[in-house]
């Protein structure tokens, strides 16, 4: 490549985070580097700052580069790429170094440690980039549940408790100061907390600050203080590669993006909770309304046929293929459409590095021209509304800045129980009107307003516009015809043509955003464990909360089903029964 070759193919990526590989067809990836901005530091090669990295781009033929959403993922995939390429001009991070993780040993009382290399059968959680927060973090764990640090030669045969209990960093089992079933129960809460349940250890934290605070104890109210800050910070910033549960050594994540008659679906591949590898693929788009799943329903089979299956596939929506799903579940592969979490933003991040395949196209620009707009819309908000006959109504508002999805952004509300479209449609565009001018939404207006829908619905978002007096330039978008709708008419726009290709991607994603949280607050209002006995609000929205759905509930042992706080062995049998 020579230096106008690497400019037009920088003008082509995005000013975001992410890993960029430079590829020669005989000699596969001869180097991968990360970025805190890919545009601007692959521009960089156009005068390279070496003799050595001059004959590296020289070689180079392609460029190929994934987005992720934070620098540390940039990081931890520049790492694994290079360990698994082996590029020849990448000089840094091709030894064995791994980074710190934190696991649960597989013992009767299992152990609690920092660790590079987790023990077999441990649960590990990782890897992480910062090991003095994950050091801070563990001994908050162990301080404020007592979970053994110590190794199982200096647990066994103990006469009496070693100094970690005197000073409040162990409960003693090895001696039998807290049963089993005792320690399993501190045991499952720290998982809660190293999956992302952050109150697990902040709350009791805290608690514990006030106390100290009140007490005149200021020295260890300071350092309760700090070691807080880290307790909050670590799901922030820790473990973004994080992907499966604790017995799912290969998870693949999917995302799929529509533009025209072509579809891209972009895989993730997690091995042992560490993102490893990402590739993307090419199919034809279905026509019709569940584009998305259709495409998902032809990939999967596709891809999978002459490939090891893995563990888990995380999608972000259900294919609705009965065959597929048979299929996967005589190989043992659950699938699942994670609704919040940390499952949940690595299906963001697949459906990020899908769209992000368009190429350098000046979407927004050709947007601008066919609608007749005064500027280039950078910043458009989808709504949508989903509901099952009227039941469980929610909708969406989701934001895109300069074509790409503001995640930080997105708004949802739960709307009253009506089986009416058009006045849910209403509803929900009068709630954002009017958090626009009573100043209670603190994000600015939008330069387009995006409705998924038809004429009906575009009338019905008008309406609620005009009542409030928030003057905002709103079109819809039907699905089945792809048909741009305006106050003055209709755009049948070629499939190929850019400017349909970035609403597509808005109206996508606040149908997707508003299913997944219709989804979910249906299973919160009305699930089959509202008919068992024993199990209130509280209790459902645990047991929902730690499998997933109701069918995960189902498909728990009583065994596990009794390790949920609240569940005792009369509800873990009622609960089988009626499941």
């Amino acid at each position: 490549m020579d230096a106008d070759a690497v400019r037009d193919a920088a003008s082509d990526l995005p000013a975001e985070p992410g890993v960029y590989q430079f590829q020669r067809a005989d000699d596969g990836t001869l180097y991968v580097g990360k970025a805190v901005d890919l545009r601007a530091r692959v521009r960089s090669y156009a005068d390279p700052r070496s003799a050595r990295i001059a004959r590296m781009v020289e070689r180079a033929e392609t460029l190929d580069f994934a987005v992720t959403d934070t620098e540390t993922q940039a990081l931890l995939l520049e790492a694994n790429l290079i360990k698994r390429h082996q590029p020849k001009y990448n000089v840094r991070l091709k030894d064995d170094k791994s980074y710190p993780m934190v696991q649960l040993t597989d013992h009767a009382f299992p152990r609690v440690e920092v660790t590079r290399d987790p023990s077999e059968g441990a649960t590990a959680f990782g890897p992480y980039t910062d090991v003095g927060r994950v050091e801070t973090v563990v001994k908050a764990v162990r301080e404020t549940y007592g979970l053994r640090g110590c190794s199982q030669h200096k647990f066994e045969g103990r006469e009496r408790p070693c100094l970690d209990h005197d000073i409040g960093l162990c409960s003693a089992p090895c001696t039998g100061e807290i049963d089993v079933a005792a320690y399993r129960e501190d045991v499952e809460a720290v998982k809660r907390f190293f999956e992302g349940e952050t109150g697990v250890l902040a709350d009791p934290l805290e608690r514990e600050m006030d106390a100290a605070a009140q007490s005149q104890a200021f020295e260890r109210a300071a350092n309760l203080r700090d070691r807080l800050d880290a307790v909050r910070a670590f799901h922030g910033e820790g473990g973004e590669a994080v992907a499966g549960r604790s017995n799912e050594r290969h998870v693949d994540v999917l995302g799929v993006a529509i533009e025209g008659d072509r579809a891209t679906v972009a895989r993730l591949h997690s091995e042992n909770g560490q993102l490893v590898e990402r590739d993307q693929h090419l199919l034809d788009a279905p026509e019709g309304e569940e584009r998305v799943a259709e495409v998902l329903a032809a990939f999967v089979p596709q891809y999978y046929a002459e490939r090891d299956l893995p563990d888990a596939i995380l999608l972000p929506e259900d294919p609705a293929d009965a065959d597929l799903e048979r299929w996967l579940d005589a190989e043992g592969v659950d699938v699942r459409v994670p609704g919040a979490g940390r499952e949940a933003t690595l299906v963001d991040l697949a459906l990020k590095n899908a769209h992000r395949r368009a190429g350098g196209t000046d979407e927004l620009g050709a947007l601008r021209d066919a609608l007749g707009l005064d500027a280039r819309p950078t910043r458009i908000e989808g709504v949508d509304v989903s509901h099952a006959q009227g039941k469980a109504v929610v909708g969406s508002d989701v934001t895109f800045v300069d074509g790409s999805a503001e995640t930080s952004d997105y708004r949802r509300k739960k709307l009253g129980e009506e089986n009416d479209d058009y006045a849910n449609m209403r509803r929900l565009v009068r709630w954002r009107a009017e958090r626009a001018i009573d100043g209670t939404d603190d994000r600015p207006d939008p330069d387009l307003l995006l409705v998924d829908g038809g004429r009906g619905q575009l009338d019905a978002a008008r309406d609620a516009l005009d009542d409030v007096g928030w003057d905002v330039p709103v079109v819809a978008l039907a699905k089945r015809e792809e048909v741009v709708v305006t106050p003055n008419g209709t755009h049948d726009w070629p499939r190929d043509a850019p400017e349909l290709h970035v609403l597509q991607r808005v109206r996508d994603e606040a149908h997707r955003f508003a299913v997944q949280y219709h989804q979910r607050l249906r299973d919160d209002v009305s699930t089959a464990l509202d008919d068992v006995d024993g199990i209130g609000p509280a209790l459902r929205t645990r047991l929902l909360r730690r499998f997933g759905s109701v069918d995960g509930v189902r498909e728990a042992s009583v065994e596990e089903l009794e390790s949920v706080d609240g569940v005792g062995a009369e509800t873990a049998a009622a609960i089988s029964r009626r499941l």
